[in-house]
């Protein structure tokens, strides 16, 4: 049995995609200058998020600044002046963006049953949160709803000094693990579980039927991964590692 298992954040434990669509819906509807329709402003962000978050991750900016940088291109196409001072910005993603954010995070169902049924395995493995998101927020999510107890560790690129998929080899000196020991199950077919593969751990692929970047259906995998299509499956599919 495996020693570790990994598991990525949104899309997977938390349903983030949802609630970005929520979020941005409430604040499209409430912009009376909007330049487009609410699914277009949308479509929008949701490119933004994907541009400045990649910029974040290869240590082009700050966190904080990342959220800037999704602001000023935005707030042009609500119609809406964009502030020159970044306390300025900070307090528009704190007062308009995260605050409704924060409050349309839903946990999916199958979680927190997974997790039982793992920790009740005689000698199981330990488990862990492997996340390319910002540490406070990824914690606050798992903490909102009781999940932080399960897991031995939270690691994020701030902990690890890379993101995924190099974050794979560095989590597992973390845990003191080897990778052949370890599992990662995500929602991404490719950088959960691919390049998991390609770091030498053994990727689960959690299928929701839906791709996290585009929204639509979910891409066609090799026959030879490992598929579930909700985590409650994950125990009785346990993989054997590679070890």
């Amino acid at each position: 049995m495996a020693d570790v298992i990994f598991f990525d954040l949104d899309g997977t434990l938390v349903d983030h995609r949802s609630a970005v669509w929520e979020t941005i819906g409430q604040i499209v509807r409430a912009a009376p200058n909007a330049t487009a329709p609410p699914e277009e402003l949308a479509a929008l962000w949701w490119t933004l998020e994907a541009r400045h978050m990649r910029e974040y991750l290869a240590g082009q900016c700050s966190f904080a600044e990342h959220h800037r940088r999704r602001v000023r291109s935005f707030l042009p196409m609500l119609g809406e002046p964009v502030p020159e001072s970044p306390g300025l910005l900070d307090a528009w993603i704190s007062e308009r963006y995260l605050t409704v954010f924060e409050e349309a995070w839903q946990c999916y169902p199958d979680v927190q049953p997974c997790l039982e049924t793992l920790k009740r395995i005689p000698g199981g493995p330990r488990l862990a949160v492997l996340t390319n998101g910002d540490p406070h927020q990824q914690r606050a999510k798992l903490d909102r709803f009781g999940l932080l107890d399960y897991f031995e560790a939270v690691l994020t690129p701030t902990e690890l000094g890379a993101a995924k998929p190099v974050a794979y080899a560095a989590a597992c000196r973390w845990l003191r693990t080897d990778p052949v020991q370890a599992v990662n199950v995500g929602d991404m077919l490719e950088s959960d579980v691919n390049a998991a593969a390609l770091a030498g751990l053994t990727g689960v692929w959690l299928d929701r039927g839906i791709d996290f970047v585009t929204g639509e259906p979910s891409p066609t995998a090799d026959e030879t991964i490992l598929r579930i299509e909700k985590l409650t499956d994950l125990p009785d599919r346990l993989p054997r590692t590679n070890a």
